[in-house]
């Protein structure tokens, strides 16, 4: 009699046997020949927690294939800081990996993060949307050695937990790295004039606004700081400019600004003292690259702007076109002509705008005084 086995049967039998498995048992143990079996435990405990299997066999399947995984350890960790099971799911659905961690090196992490921040729920959210992060456990000695480091300059301790979640580059490197370039900062805050009483809460602002401002290098910050030294800003007006572009002065370059200023003193004919001063009612044109800077200046002279109105309101260029011409299409709707007038009206953020447009819609709709018309008084 002949004997059947699995691999002599054909294809399409092979499809049959698949259909006839029982759910426990399905395609996550039976895979082509070039790919490693799934750990049918590993499968299993996912399923019991909700998680879509499919969703983490499709981006990173290799997961389960490991041998040795901590699904329910994992889970049980969790629970314990308060996430309950649509969030646990939906953090091992986002990063599977986290089943991989040994136990007890996620408690180790789990303490670490809680140093910085102590409310659970605060910390299973922080841990929801980043979850990469908390469970990347290699360079535990250097996390520690810059969370207490961090700590030692008395920042707030929401602006480390989001420097640790959104940034955790800037932790496992080497606490002399992140000390050199928070060196740099103070001396360039202190060196334009800035107060060390007030260093603790501009670093703050800096590196909330930016958590990836510690992975610049320290001579980044010396090289745009001497270009605009170069270009006659005072200490004063540095200063302001700093303060006003905050982290994202780490990220300017200082052949991209010196184009996108020779650019702006060209189009608006400016001398050099009033080229500073567009900068410095407008960092933005520091920052932003030379073609946007083109379409946003061509698009205000192609809805009738003139130059010297630019010049003197320079930071309409932070609007893009589209805005500029819907907002000036919204005045001209109550009689208002920006050719004829000041660009302030339209500057600003839909807030500021929305609060210009109402005055006058207001000023249109509301009738006229009539000098000899009797006041009404209560009787």
């Amino acid at each position: 009699m002949l004997r059947v086995t699995t691999a002599s049967l054909c294809t399409s039998c092979q499809r049959v046997r698949l259909l006839l498995l029982p759910p426990s048992a399905s395609t996550s143990t039976v895979t082509p020949s070039n790919k490693r079996l799934e750990n049918q435990r590993t499968v299993d405990s996912l399923y019991d927690l909700s998680v879509d299997v499919r969703k983490v066999r499709k981006f990173k399947g290799w997961v389960l294939s490991e041998s040795s995984a901590y699904v329910s350890e994992t889970a049980a960790l969790l629970r314990d800081m308060g996430a309950d099971g649509t969030v646990i799911a939906r953090i091992l659905e986002t990063h599977p990996e986290a089943v991989l961690c040994r136990p007890e090196d996620v408690a180790a992490q789990r303490g670490l993060w809680e140093s910085v921040c102590p409310n659970k729920r605060e910390l299973v959210g922080i841990i929801e949307k980043f979850p990469a992060s908390f469970f990347t456990l290699t360079h535990h000695g250097n996390q520690q050695a810059n969370i207490l480091y961090l700590q030692s300059l008395h920042l707030n301790k929401r602006i480390i937990s989001k420097l640790i979640a959104s940034a955790p580059q800037s932790f496992s490197r080497p606490v002399e790295r992140n000390q050199e370039v928070i060196h740099t900062l103070r001396e360039t805050y202190l060196d334009l004039g800035g107060e060390e009483g007030n260093l603790r809460v501009w670093l703050q602002k800096l590196l909330s606004q930016n958590p990836y401002i510690l992975l610049r290098p320290a001579e980044a910050w010396r090289d745009s700081l001497g270009f605009l030294r170069e270009q006659g800003f005072t200490t004063e007006e540095l200063l302001s400019l700093v303060s006003s572009l905050r982290a994202s002065i780490a990220e300017l370059k200082p052949e991209a600004m010196r184009q996108a200023l020779a650019y702006i003193e060209g189009a608006l004919a400016c001398s050099k003292d009033e080229l500073k001063q567009v900068a410095i009612r407008c960092p933005a044109v520091l920052y932003y690259s030379l073609p946007t800077l083109v379409s946003r200046y061509q698009g205000l002279m192609d809805v009738g702007v003139s130059m010297e109105q630019v010049k003197e309101s320079p930071n309409v260029m932070e609007l893009t076109t589209q805005i500029v011409l819907y907002r000036v299409q919204k005045l001209a709707s109550y009689g208002y002509d920006v050719r004829s007038g000041s660009l302030d009206v339209i500057v600003g953020t839909k807030k500021d705008f929305e609060m210009t447009y109402g005055k006058l819609s207001l000023r249109q709709q509301r009738p006229l005084f009539n000098p000899v018309a009797p006041l009404k008084s209560e009787e």
